[in-house]
């Protein structure tokens, strides 16, 4: 069983046995984006909505069980760009505490949100011990791709708004940034002429070729975590990818 202190994080109260459900507070989540940042701060009652097999999360038709669900939560974790949270918070029960998330793959603020959910469920503990596993694997991927480039030289790469991240991972300049609206031909002619050697575009919002008649490699980075809630299986994978890539360039 959890409660609240005075300052609104959760508690262990006694009476909680070993053997029974999860312990911990109950959080449903509106994509395993936010419910992979609740499993990396130490939640262990945690129920993702969308499923990871839809491609773009907030095109997701939102059912009655899902409803239900979020009646039922503790917390319940959304993002604003998400058209259905109005929905999620009208069903919300009166217990449910409201977690608006900022949804990006940036260290800092997956770090952040980390931290932020630690707190909230009273599980500090368990989320610094991921923070700290989070920046050495950051730090250790950084470092091979890195060493993946040809003949050492960081490649030109364009990014789509929200894959910015995967070319901090792998230590390179953006050279032009595009999206989350369609690339207009003033764009395109503007990220061409950078003559990029790769793309990383956004699998999630992807619309296809971004830069037609181009040389440059499109890479397709996924944000989202998969079933399993592993959100460092995000950033192995898009290192493997950009590793892969550069070094064949």
């Amino acid at each position: 069983m959890t409660g609240c202190d005075s300052s609104g994080t959760r508690v262990a109260k006694a009476g909680s046995s070993a053997g029974s459900a999860p312990s911990g507070p109950v959080v449903v989540a509106t994509s395993s984006w936010e419910a992979a940042l609740a499993k990396a701060a130490g939640a262990r009652n945690v129920r993702s909505i969308v499923p990871p097999s839809i491609r773009h999360a907030p095109d997701y038709d939102l059912k009655p069980s899902d409803l239900t669900a979020v009646a039922g939560a503790d917390d319940v974790l959304y993002a604003s760009f998400e058209p259905f949270a109005g929905r999620i918070k009208s069903a919300a029960g009166s217990k449910a505490k409201m977690v608006e998330l900022d949804l990006d793959d940036d260290p800092e603020t997956t770090r952040a949100n980390v931290t932020r959910l630690g707190k909230l469920f009273g599980t500090e503990r368990a989320a610094a011990q991921w923070n700290s596993a989070f920046t050495a694997e950051w730090n250790s991927l950084s470092r091979q791709l890195k060493a993946a480039r040809t003949g050492g030289k960081a490649p030109v790469v364009v990014a789509q708004a929200f894959t910015a991240w995967a070319a901090k991972l792998a230590g390179v300049q953006v050279a032009g940034t595009y999206g989350p609206d369609a690339v207009t031909p003033t764009q395109l002619s503007a990220l061409s002429a950078k003559k990029p050697a790769f793309v990383l575009d956004n699998e999630n919002m992807s619309t296809g070729t971004v830069l037609p008649g181009s040389e440059a490699r499109q890479l397709e980075i996924v944000n989202y975590p998969g079933a399993d809630l592993d959100l460092l299986s995000v950033y192995r994978k898009a290192a493997d990818q950009m590793r892969k890539a550069f070094a064949g360039s």
